[in-house]
């Protein structure tokens, strides 16, 4: 049987509070970053899903693991969790997610961004090219 999970995470990273979403369905795993500024009361972070739930960005899907069914013990828990962070280093499943989306955005914005320069250049070449024309008119 397949679970979904959701999670809402509000911390505080000066100055500002910060709101990470998780949801993860059919091993699918996602996450969104949002940006309160004040304090949210729990009636403004319920209003400000219902209003804004279609704005959302979410990160790419990453593949989710499967959870484990059995208990595992306390103390072998603690060296698994060592272990992982020795070998992978500190950051959580959602930073990671985060720094993905925030990778693809950037790539956007410079693509974007590279687009606009090149259609500039088009443009002010046309000008030119239309200004040695009218030169060349003998007006």
């Amino acid at each position: 049987m397949e679970t979904i999970v959701s999670k809402l995470t509000v911390v505080f990273e000066d100055p500002f509070w910060i709101g990470v979403f998780e949801r993860e369905d059919h091993r699918r795993y996602e996450v969104c970053k949002i940006t309160f500024g004040a304090e949210p009361k729990d009636y403004e972070v319920y209003q400000y899903f219902l209003k804004n739930w279609c704005q959302l960005r979410f990160s790419p899907p990453i593949e989710a693991e499967g959870k484990a069914e059995k208990k595992i013990n306390p103390k072998r828990l603690q060296r698994h969790i060592h272990r992982q962070i020795a070998e992978i280093g500190i950051g959580t499943k959602a930073q990671q997610a985060l720094k993905l989306q925030q990778e693809q955005g950037k790539l956007e914005r410079k693509e974007r961004s590279r687009e606009q320069r090149d259609a500039e250049k088009e443009r002010q070449f046309e000008l030119r090219q239309g200004k040695r024309k009218e030169k060349r008119r003998g007006h």
